[in-house]
């Protein structure tokens, strides 16, 4: 019954989606910029679980030609998917991974120890490179920014950049670590809704982010030179605690599966953690029962939106909404276009960079497969675009906890995020001037 629906174009298919727009978004805003409430970020009152729930009531009370019981069969379906499965699970391990990495004092020790070897003059470009550094080594952006903004601010401070410079340096390497790191959750969304490995979607982001990475090192080269730094002080660091973030960012770069790599640099740290004291046994496992539960959210999100995509794509949407694409984008550039602005817009609607390539996933695999573009170039411009989105907008988690933690706005920073900027223009080019192959 699922394929015989899917053959008929139907535009109201899409209301679910249009509900959760209007119900999130609209309470973001409300809450952010209306009546906002002390202490809470305006678009963290409205749960996205909630938010989801409903939608998918919606499109379950869609097409009365169809029994509940058939609804839920296709619901269970898209949940079923392999790679949906697949992503559910490394989801889990990541959390472990990342709860016990920043636990061990893995992330503040790697900082400090580049910071110590760094030349006073080149602490702004400094500070970009270890915020790339960790957040590929983490696969948290969010985490990235809540261990290194503190560090850039007593930089700033004892330097004479400004703070604005300094934490906006921060998110833009934060945001380039995230896009590329191979335990991020936007990277195993990107590439399991597609169906393609991680080295090569890495290998195919790294053009894009390369360019973009160099030339945002060079103008805050260009601006420490300009700038009379001072000293930037002492830092303490524990070298045993660097090394599994190096291992485990080597390990996953050389190609080894991905969850071997997460269960070895679990380990890696609960060896190092206990050796050096920043570890118990105790908070050993109770830093993974944190990221664990830190990724729930994700999960269910992830399960919510397998479910709504099933039945909008059964009842028609998909394919009303590829023939709308059809008529705006034309070829190879258009439909990546169309990729990329897709993931755009769900990113600035959901202000969260994984729920939005879940989101776009599904319909991004129908432009991929109706216009002959590569799944691993579709994998990367939903890691890529989303990147762009959530690096920029100031209502993220990203800019919210960087402007809480340093004490500004988060429209003080926008003028200092430089490479999320760059990064728009990078993957544009690409796209302009690289055909499919």
């Amino acid at each position: 019954m699922g394929d015989c629906m899917e053959k008929k174009e139907n535009g109201t298919a899409l209301l679910p989606i249009v509900v959760f727009l209007v119900i999130y978004l609209g309470n973001g805003v409300y809450f952010e910029y209306v009546r906002p409430v002390d202490g809470e970020m305006g678009f963290y009152i409205m749960s996205v679980v909630v938010a989801f729930v409903i939608a998918l009531i919606v499109a379950l009370l869609q097409n009365r030609t169809v029994s509940f019981d058939e609804k839920i069969k296709i619901c269970a379906k898209g949940i079923g998917d392999e790679n949906i499965t697949i992503m559910l699970f490394i989801f889990l391990v990541a959390g472990a991974f990342s709860g016990i990495a920043k636990e061990a004092g893995g992330a503040e020790s790697t900082a400090n120890l580049l910071l110590s070897i760094l030349p006073a003059q080149f602490a702004l470009p400094g500070l970009f490179l270890i915020a790339c550094l960790i957040s590929m080594a983490m696969g948290t952006s969010v985490g990235t920014i809540t261990v290194l903004v503190p560090i850039a601010v007593n930089v700033a401070t004892g330097s004479g950049l400004g703070i604005p410079m300094c934490v906006g340096t921060i998110v833009g390497g934060a945001m380039f670590g995230d896009n590329l790191s191979f335990v991020s959750d936007t990277t195993i969304a990107a590439t399991k809704t597609q169906g393609v490995e991680m080295k090569d979607k890495f290998r195919m982001n790294f053009k894009i982010a390369l360019p973009a990475a160099l030339l945002t090192l060079a103008i805050l080269t260009a601006f420490s030179l300009n700038t009379q730094i001072a000293s930037i002080g002492n830092f303490e660091y524990n070298t045993w605690q660097v090394l599994p973030y190096f291992i485990v960012l080597g390990a996953a770069i050389a190609g080894l599966n991905v969850f071997g790599v997460l269960c070895m640099g679990i380990v890696l740290f609960l060896i190092v953690g206990l050796g050096t004291g920043s570890l118990t046994v105790a908070t050993a496992f109770s830093s993974m029962g944190t990221g664990t539960n830190g990724m729930f959210e994700t999960m269910v999100v992830t399960i919510l939106v397998a479910s709504i995509g099933a039945l909008i794509k059964a009842n028609g949407g998909f394919l009303w909404l590829l023939h709308l694409i059809r008529k705006v984008f034309k070829g190879h550039t258009g439909g990546c276009f169309g990729i990329g602005i897709l993931t755009l817009l769900m990113d600035i609607a959901t202000a969260n960079n994984t729920v939005a390539i879940v989101m776009a996933a599904p319909i991004a695999k129908e432009i991929s497969e109706d216009y002959d573009i590569d799944p691993k170039e579709t994998a990367s411009l939903l890691d890529t675009f989303s990147c762009v989105g959530q690096g920029i907008i100031p209502y993220g988690a990203q800019l919210l906890i960087a402007a809480s933690i340093s004490g500004i706005t988060a429209l003080n920073i926008i003028p200092f995020l430089f490479y999320p900027f760059l990064l728009f223009v990078s993957v544009s080019v690409s796209i302009l001037v690289i055909k499919n192959k």
